[in-house]
């Protein structure tokens, strides 16, 4: 019997002749157990009475989903940072060999890059790219049973690694693969819901929607902006009871991924991922909204461009065909040329050393939101010798930060749509976060020079803080890709600065009207259409004409109509006349 194989105190059995025995809890918790059922699946209706009991077996499925992707994500981190020493090591040894200093620049992320794309190719042809196209098509309702596998899983999350070893070089991220990997755990989690709840059926809408939320927040330990993410990018149309599973789940993995990085020492305590300096006192000055809203248009009208060289790529791509041959056969080689040209553009021995190449993704965000004046800093010889101890001084190495920035900016424009057709995990978010937050710093480095010389501002009043128009450059340039404002409240939850939340605000709103204007598809709406995945077009740009067309001729002469100017009189007339439940307006 059950209970000669499962010790359980407190129960008693009882048999009966006409019906078979069953144990009964005399804990009040009103279980029966049916003893003609085997060990294995008593005990797993034990757990789901034990479980239940507190609370659903979904929510526990949700918080054991923010705490798996955390792990995956700080696990993933701490890899990525040992491997990137390794390689800043094997530079510094080499110091006073120019031609092995540039073997080892330039061989070691195209080594890891065609490992990235041999390995995720040759596991799972679908771990390629962010994810976030394909995963937006599944939450729509299409069935792709093969981006959410255990092997596209594997696949995906060992390229991933091997794509960001290849450090600021190939300048790419982890948020839209991690929002992917978060799905696909989101995807293996809702079965074991299922078994254990005893359905035979199984929905993952609502997992996977939390999942999204759950790959941001892991990623940043930002849950508010994650949910954001998953209700404007992910979901075509947002559940309200989905609100608080992907607020407990975003929760639960920005916690751990903060305890985990306090557990390594990255932390000392629960704070922001890049925690600033920026003044309290006066933040910015009331004349200063303007500003803001000009660097929103700025922000606007660079993403206008960039967007437009990624679907000019794109298009390059498909239609190509020596590309198109050397996609299909040899992507490994196609992976290792690119990432040659990038690194060798990027050596610290020629023209590196203009672009801060040797900082990583997140020493480039830190650099750039420093609060203090960089051509102030720059006449400070002992900065300058010095570079170890500021990372910004990195970009400041001829003493004039515009020349080194502008040339930042001119670089990685082309760079970067190059690397978006690299056939390997990659993410795309986070490089073109720190893009922003260039253009964000070159905008107030000029301004804070001009405050300096005394035509903005009075010379005894506080200076200009370039740093929080890295930030509002950062959101307004990355929001207005996308076209989403999650990055507005990404960029507060990211850095603490609860100051510059109107300012950063207004500058995402500004850029993002522009980037919407002429009906321009967003980035991710780009790669949708671009592997022709199924995807909901504009209808304002499919039929411009359509918001003048009046709602009698959609609905024909089923009925009457009313007009909008109609009166009482006109009113009480259709009202007795008709005999339908709802009367159009028009």
């Amino acid at each position: 019997s059950f209970v000669d194989c499962v010790s359980v105190r407190q129960w008693k059995v009882y048999k009966t002749i006409s019906k078979p025995a069953f144990v009964l809890n005399t804990c009040n918790w009103n279980v029966m157990i049916p003893m003609n059922k085997s060990c294995t699946q008593c005990a797993s209706f034990l757990v789901r009475c034990v479980m239940g009991s507190l609370m659903g077996m979904e929510w526990y499925c949700f918080a054991a989903l923010g705490i798996l992707t955390a792990f995956l994500s700080f696990l993933m981190d701490l890899s990525v940072a040992k491997l990137l020493r390794a390689h800043q090591w094997l530079y510094s040894q080499l110091e006073g060999h120019c031609l092995l200093q540039f073997l080892c620049w330039t061989l070691y992320p195209v080594s890891l890059s065609a490992l990235s794309t041999s390995f995720s190719q040759s596991i799972c042809p679908f771990s390629a790219g962010s994810g976030v196209p394909e995963v937006r098509t599944i939450l729509s309702g299409v069935d792709m049973p093969h981006y959410l596998s255990l092997t596209n899983l594997f696949a995906k999350y060992v390229g991933l690694i091997c794509t960001l070893a290849a450090g600021s070089t190939v300048f790419l991220g982890k948020v839209g693969p991690f929002v992917h990997l978060s799905t696909m755990v989101g995807a293996y989690l809702n079965q074991l819901c299922t078994v254990l709840r005893g359905e035979k059926e199984r929905t993952e809408g609502a997992m996977l929607v939390v999942a999204a939320a759950v790959g941001v927040a892991s990623c940043f330990g930002a849950p508010i902006s994650g949910v954001l993410f998953s209700v404007e990018v992910m979901s075509s149309h947002f559940a309200l009871k989905n609100y608080c599973p992907c607020f407990f789940a975003a929760a639960c993995g920005a916690l751990t991924f903060h305890l985990l990085s306090m557990w390594s020492g990255e932390q000392e305590t629960l704070q922001a991922l890049f925690q600033t300096s920026f003044s309290e006192d006066l933040p910015f000055y009331p004349l200063e909204i303007l500003v803001f809203a000009i660097l929103g248009l700025l922000c606007g009208a660079g993403s206008c461009v960039y967007l437009f060289c990624h679907r000019w790529i794109l298009l390059f791509i498909k239609t190509n065909k020596i590309l198109i041959k050397v996609l299909s056969t040899e992507k490994a080689l196609y992976s290792a040329m690119v990432v040659f040209l990038l690194a060798s553009v990027t050596f610290p021995l020629s023209a590196g050393q203009y672009m801060a190449s040797k900082l990583t993704i997140k020493q480039l965000l830190s650099s750039l939101l420093d609060s203090r004046q960089w051509t102030s800093q720059s006449h400070n010889a002992s900065v300058v010798l010095q570079p170890n101890l500021c990372p910004w001084s990195e970009w400041i190495p001829s003493g004039n930060p515009y020349l080194t920035l502008g040339f930042f900016l001119f670089m990685k424009l082309w760079m970067l749509v190059l690397a978006c057709t690299l056939p390997l995990p990659a993410g795309y978010f986070m490089p073109v976060f720190i893009y922003g937050a260039a253009i964000g710093r070159l905008f107030g480095e000029g301004l804070a020079f001009v405050s300096l010389n005394g035509v903005y501002l009075d010379q005894d009043r506080n200076p200009i803080n370039p740093g929080g128009y890295a930030l509002a450059g950062a959101a307004a340039f990355s929001g207005a890709v996308t076209h989403t404002l999650s990055p507005a409240l990404l960029a507060l939850e990211l850095t603490g600065q609860s100051t510059h939340a109107a300012p950063i605000l207004l500058a995402t709103l500004v850029a993002n009207a522009l980037a919407r204007s002429g009906q321009r598809p967003s980035f991710y709406d780009a790669l949708s259409i671009s592997k022709k995945l199924p995807h909901l077009p504009s209808l304002l740009k499919v039929c411009p004409r359509l918001s003048s067309v009046p709602i009698g001729k959609v609905l024909g002469p089923g009925g009457p109509v009313l007009e909008r100017t109609a009166g009482p009189t006109e009113v009480q007339q259709v009202l007795n006349t008709c005999s339908q439940t709802q009367i159009p307006v028009r």
